[in-house]
């Protein structure tokens, strides 16, 4: 499993009109690129096109495993393929503190700040976060994966979501182009719900689907497929990042655990949503917190007894557990247990909560109504990386937002492969390759050297360093003939 997560990235006003800033957002997100791989050398630059807008130089593959590029004008950072999800939780901080520390050191911290959210309120844009899951190919994914899994991330926001002020209107998306905010005023618990247009869709450029349906494993084709969401909120409570991530991991493997057993019969059979897309707005704006959605069947149903389907799915169907799957389920039946009984006991653990707690009690103490710019600001500066100007970390360092992993843990993250998937061969690999001065490519399943030698990494569970080392012993050999 993975994360993809896009910046996004503000210059002071102050600072573009005294020009002491001189360059754009797109420029900055470059600037930190070049920081990372020519002045910290943290990775090896990419040295040929990867796409047609992925020319040379453009990102790179980074020791620790993951990838850092510009996708579109923003930074965007690929966690490594992490097989625990507390180490995937110290990756994906791991590039927040690499930022922060670039910032500080070229004293652009002053002027320029990054963002770890998924909108821009004054331009209608939306930034990602991608998660990945790797799938069995044998599983039918259109008549088992997609239909069971659909009404899961329509209402897995009610504990994943990251909260935001006011409403987007994605309609004209696929007319002339243009945005519109529309009328909503108040506070919804995602940043994603208004910019989801479909539910499932191959080509992200055109269409943002729920599920990205491109089949692009990065790894051996003939037995796993890469589950591509385009749906979740970028979170920076460490907390709400597990949750989210593990309950899709955990329902993941009971659907191939159930298909083993059962074949083809669904494994949540009428619990299909009438209009998912409609559904998955309603439930982000519903500020009643009721969240009830239509089926197809034609009754109603809230989106936790929904959530409460698929934990009892889970808890069925996989009887052998280790520590970190009994930690995800019961985490999981608690924050359900709280939603139901008050959202508040959630606000140090889940984004949504803790920003909707911080900004109705401005609203209220400040006499503000939810149209004021000075809400938006604060909703945008909850995100900020920057411990010194960000809320969340403000409320972190509080002790007011629960953390599941210690700093020590994101320090190792920085440079460090995970140690349990082929993250380590790659940064090994890397790392050799770059002692030796031997231009490579580098790829999440494989790497080019010498003259056109290959060590492909099919296997993203494939640790083995020995193999590694005869693979650059033979390519020292080739070389020297």
């Amino acid at each position: 499993m993975g994360i993809e997560t896009e910046f996004g990235c503000m210059i002071q006003s102050q600072a573009i009109q005294t020009q002491r800033i001189k360059i754009s957002p797109e420029g900055i997100a470059a600037r930190v690129r070049d920081y990372v791989f020519k002045t910290l050398e943290l990775g090896i630059p990419d040295l040929h096109y990867r796409d047609w807008g992925e020319p040379p130089g453009n990102g790179g593959f980074l020791f620790n495993g993951g990838r850092l590029y510009i996708d579109m004008g923003h930074l965007e950072y690929a966690t490594p393929e992490c097989a625990n999800l507390f180490d995937l939780i110290a990756y994906d901080k791991a590039i927040e503190h690499i930022i922060t520390a670039i910032l500080r050191d070229t004293g652009l911290s002053a002027h320029v700040a990054f963002y770890k959210n998924n909108i821009d309120h004054f331009t209608g844009a939306t930034f990602g976060c991608h998660e990945n899951f790797q799938a069995r190919r044998d599983v039918p994914f259109y008549r088992i994966v997609i239909p069971t899994l659909l009404p899961f991330f329509v209402t897995r926001q009610i504990y994943a979501g990251a909260g935001r002020v006011g409403g987007y209107d994605d309609i004209l998306e696929f007319g002339d182009g243009q945005y519109s905010v529309d009328d909503f005023l108040g506070y919804q618990i995602s940043q994603r719900a208004d910019h989801i247009v479909t539910e499932i869709y191959e080509w992200i450029q055109f269409s943002r689907a729920i599920i990205n349906t491109r089949d692009e494993p990065l790894s051996d084709y003939t037995k796993y497929r890469r589950l591509h969401l385009l749906v979740g909120d970028s979170n920076m409570s460490e907390y709400a990042t597990a949750l989210k991530v593990g309950t899709t991991a955990l329902i993941l493997d009971a659907i191939e655990r159930h298909y083993e057993i059962h074949g083809e019969k669904l494994p949540i059979p009428n619990l299909d949503l009438a209009d998912p897309i409609a559904a998955i707005r309603h439930i982000s704006r519903d500020t009643s917190l009721k969240w009830e959605v239509d089926l197809q069947n034609g009754s109603t149903v809230s989106a936790i007894d929904i959530q409460r389907v698929y934990l009892n799915f889970v808890q069925n169907v996989l009887t052998e557990l280790d520590e970190t799957a009994k930690w995800i389920l019961t985490e999981w039946e608690t924050v359900l247990n709280d939603l139901e009984t008050d959202w508040t006991r959630l606000t140090t653990r889940l984004d949504w909560a803790a920003k909707k707690w911080f900004l109705d009690a401005l609203v209220d103490e400040e006499e503000l109504t939810w149209d004021d710019p000075w809400l938006k600001s604060l909703d945008l500066e909850y995100h900020n990386i920057d411990p010194e100007n960000s809320i969340f970390y403000a409320l972190q360092s509080e002790g007011c937002m629960r953390q599941v992993i210690t700093d020590q843990q994101i320090s190792d993250a920085i440079s460090n492969a995970p140690c349990n998937t082929r993250a380590r061969v790659r940064g090994y690999l890397m790392r050799n390759l770059k002692k030796q001065k031997m231009p490579c490519i580098v790829d999440w399943h494989h790497i080019y050297a010498g003259q056109t030698e290959c060590y492909e990494m099919k296997e993203p569970l494939d640790i083995s360093i020995p193999k590694a080392q005869k693979w650059l012993k033979i390519l020292k050999l080739r070389q020297r003939m």
